[in-house]
């Protein structure tokens, strides 16, 4: 009788303690994800503060300190669809560990880097690791999230620390180069790359494409005996060399000019390549991105709209901070500062965005986020060499990146929802390659426009008309956004 009466409330327990392993799993798998984006992100701008002292320790010449940022971008961008289909092959767990291993150990090497070279090879490294573990990242939260409410919310905190890495970035730069040394920009990450280690190998479940990747091929595994040979080589190797030619002709706008045989041989060879790896994938049997993913308008749509809003809103940080710097005269832990709000906006726009989708719809949030960001971006437009923190930098950093956040969190959602589960992994590298494309092309174009505008003077009012004149193309740039979401998105994608 005692037994009888007591197994329901042990059978209770069991399932209530199940239920709540299953819930620390999930949401450890969610941890191990966020930081390992964080890290990614923050890596794109953390050195920009320490440059200065990079250059005198290492006596690097002005290029060779462009290419400490330049080095790590367009590895980050050019292996991406590479490393996002290796995660659907050989395993987003085996994946993720592997690119973080990358990441940390290039990390330690760019630390105590003795010369220039080696610091730019490390930072390629970085680079390099970033690609590979960063679409592992969003492909292994939505395997241990189920779709709903919960996986909007998990998204979102995923966009939310992703951003806040990059808006973080110049302020732990400052600060740990003023309190220790250059080289912590870069050491900071070997004990946080261990630690998410250790927490990924103990916590993450392995995931992978169904059949090993083979489902959208159409092949058997005659067809495909070894996972080598499923790899798309050829496929890889041009979109990478592409991308990283393409990235590098945009580049060296700002040194050479758009018409310079310095800029248009790299740019006209890397659209060339863009162009073969086209072909390529449009024959292969087994293509490293099956070119029919850009039939599903969700996930086209979303990948053009998240290229648009990177190619402004990544520009923010920017300019607010050489404005901060160079017009208003902070020092570069006060620029950071003085932009901590901005990061607090992505993260609210971020974590309001799932509640607002389930009322409004994914493609009317990211609209409306658009609309929020270019109230931001206008009001930028009328900055001036005097003016006040408030007006000038605090509320439109705030507009600008609350709707960054609002905007960013439906885009990865419909993205990777329009997808079939085995191209998880290889949409979720496409999300991060538009934001990260956009970014370097936008940078490239404002700054030439920025620099046009100033006309090589040095004095406040001629470089805040610069920075005004950018942020106005910016504002067009977030429009065109607009516009396409409302022409190309699903008109109704709640979450």
């Amino acid at each position: 009788m005692t037994v009888m009466t007591n197994a329901p409330s042990d059978t209770r327990h069991a399932t209530g303690s199940s239920r709540a392993s299953g819930a620390a799993r999930m949401w450890a798998v969610v941890l191990a994800s966020c930081a390992g984006q964080f890290l990614v992100v923050l890596d794109v701008s953390v050195v920009n503060t320490a440059l200065p002292s990079m250059r005198a320790d290492l006596g690097l010449t002005a290029v060779g300190l462009q290419w400490v940022v330049n080095a790590y971008s367009i590895a980050f961008a050019g292996f991406m669809l590479l490393g996002g289909r290796a995660g659907d092959l050989f395993g987003r767990k085996r994946t993720f560990l592997v690119g973080l291993g990358l990441f940390t150990a290039a990390s330690l090497a760019g630390g105590l880097a003795q010369d220039g070279a080696l610091l730019l090879a490390a930072r390629a490294g970085q680079g390099l690791g970033a690609a590979v573990l960063s679409p592992s990242t969003l492909a292994l939260l939505t395997s241990a999230v189920p779709e709903g409410p919960a996986r909007a919310r998990a998204i979102a905190t995923w966009t939310a620390v992703g951003a806040g890495g990059g808006a973080a970035g110049g302020l732990v730069g400052g600060v740990l180069t003023d309190v220790l040394s250059w080289r912590w920009t870069l050491l900071v990450n070997v004990p946080t790359g261990v630690l998410v280690l250790l927490l990924g190998a103990w916590r993450l479940v392995e995931s992978r494409a169904p059949g090993g990747g083979r489902a959208h091929a159409g092949t058997s595994p005659a067809d495909a005996p070894g996972g080598a040979q499923r790899l798309d080589v050829p496929g890889a190797v041009l979109v990478t060399a592409g991308l990283a030619t393409l990235a590098y002709g945009i580049v060296q706008t700002e040194q050479a000019g758009w018409t310079a045989p310095a800029t248009l041989v790299p740019l006209g060879a890397g659209l060339v390549l863009l162009a073969a790896f086209v072909a390529v994938e449009a024959r292969t049997r087994v293509p490293l991105m099956p070119l029919k993913l850009f039939r599903v308008r969700s996930v086209s749509g979303a990948n053009a709209a998240m290229f648009c809003n990177g190619a402004a809103m990544f520009c923010m940080w920017y300019f607010m901070t050489l404005y901060a710097q160079n017009v208003l005269g902070y020092g570069p832990m006060a620029a950071g500062l003085a932009l901590m709000p901005s990061s607090g906006a992505v993260v609210l726009g971020s974590k309001l965005a799932p509640r607002l989708m389930r009322t409004l719809g994914a493609r009317n949030v990211a609209v409306l986020g658009a609309l929020v960001a270019v109230l931001g971006f206008g009001w930028q437009t009328t900055m001036d060499a005097h003016g006040a923190y408030v007006t000038a930098i605090m509320v439109p950093g705030i507009l600008m990146m609350t709707g960054a956040g609002l905007a960013a969190t439906p885009l990865a959602s419909l993205a990777t929802a329009g997808a079939a589960p085995g191209d998880a992994g290889l949409v979720s590298g496409l999300v991060n390659t538009s934001r990260t494309m956009g970014g370097a092309l936008g940078l490239a174009v404002l700054s030439t426009v920025a620099a046009a505008r100033t006309g090589g003077a040095t004095d406040p009012e001629a470089l805040t008309a610069g920075y005004a004149l950018a942020f106005a193309t910016g504002t067009w740039i977030v429009l065109g956004g607009i516009v396409l979401m409302l022409l190309w998105l699903p008109a109704d994608r709640r979450r």
